[in-house]
């Protein structure tokens, strides 16, 4: 009898201890980006989003490389899912924020570094501008109004054609026929400037409403991941007679409004799902990258320009396509 009353006295001893059969793994843990990929990625956007062989096209590829498409839920730090957008009438199944979700939203809010280094090195039109708005500086004014409307049809397109764009667009293959298209548009533009030789002193304060506006259309071509918005603008600034390195410093103002509003959008739509599911230190790091690398880029661009047009970035473009359609093949 004292065996039996043994036994069972383990056996219940046992049982307290032991998990119930019912209960749940614990949820997974947030899956933060690591530190490497967000100075990957922070390098790539500063380099490449004011040189016209598209940013988005490079992050696109890079994020694929890296292994960052995953299209399972992030979940928070008690294991909830994370919403992108929360269950509603119009969604009654709500959209979880995935990781690929989360990294398209880190690539438009780390653009805020690229944006502080252009500020630093376009000081002084960006104050003429501010001077213009209150009437102190004719030429800023001018810059000013030439600005807004190289941005508006962008702008519009953008708000009209953005879900469809990111639901067909976004792929490594489509950036790869983009970067194609794009190099035979630079080449085609550097031939012809070549023909007609530019007014060295105009700069973006000397086009006419019908040429900001045809600016302002032709970058809508860069909506489409891989073409450039900073290569649309700099060729529709050839077609208006301004100077290689003029074109790219008109280029990088009406890259700023453009950028800051992408960046305001997802920060204020997805920040805080984002941060939740990738951590506050990657975009951090990710902007800080990111404006370092776009000040080096920057004066490397206006320098090359002045001196040699957009012919080595065109055939750059070239190479990295057929780098991309091997890839493919293979």
């Amino acid at each position: 009898m004292r065996v039996l009353a043994l036994v069972i006295l383990l056996a219940g001893a046992w049982v307290a201890r032991a998990p119930a059969a019912t209960s749940q793994p614990p949820p997974p843990a947030p899956a933060p980006l690591p530190l490497h990929a967000a100075v990957t990625l922070g390098v790539v956007e500063g380099i490449t989003e004011f040189l016209p062989i598209s940013s988005t096209g490079h992050l696109i590829i890079a994020a694929e490389l890296l292994g960052l498409e995953d299209a399972t839920p992030l979940r928070g730090p008690g294991g909830e899912v994370l919403w992108q957008r929360a269950p509603s009438s119009a969604h009654p199944e709500g959209v979880p924020l995935t990781r690929k979700r989360a990294i398209d939203s880190y690539l438009v809010v780390i653009q805020a570094g690229a944006i502080l280094a252009v500020l630093l090195i376009c000081g002084a039109e960006v104050r003429s501008m501010l001077r213009g708005l209150v009437g102190r500086s004719v030429t800023g004014r001018t810059l000013l109004r030439n600005v807004i409307l190289a941005v508006a049809p962008v702008v519009l397109a953008g708000l009209l054609l953005g879900p469809w764009i990111e639901a067909h667009l976004f792929s490594p293959r489509t950036v790869a026929a983009a970067l194609v298209g794009g190099a035979l548009l630079m080449l085609a533009a550097e031939r012809w400037r070549r023909s007609h030789p530019a007014a060295p002193l105009k700069t973006g304060a000397d086009l006419s409403v019908p040429q900001a506006l045809g600016i302002g259309c032709a970058q809508c071509l860069a909506l489409w991941p891989g073409m450039s918005r900073a290569m649309v603008t700099i060729v529709g600034g050839y077609a208006c007679g301004l100077a290689p390195a003029r074109a790219a410093e008109f280029s990088f103002l009406v890259g700023l409004p453009v950028l800051a509003g992408a960046a305001l959008y997802k920060g204020v739509r997805t920040g805080p799902a984002m941060i939740a599911g990738l951590g506050w230190m990657p975009v951090l790091i990710g902007g800080v990258a990111a404006a370092l690398s776009a000040a080096i880029a920057v004066r490397f661009l206006l320098r090359h320009l002045s001196r040699h047009g957009l012919t080595a970035f065109a055939l750059y473009r070239l190479a990295l396509a057929a780098a991309l359609w091997w890839w493919f093949a293979a």
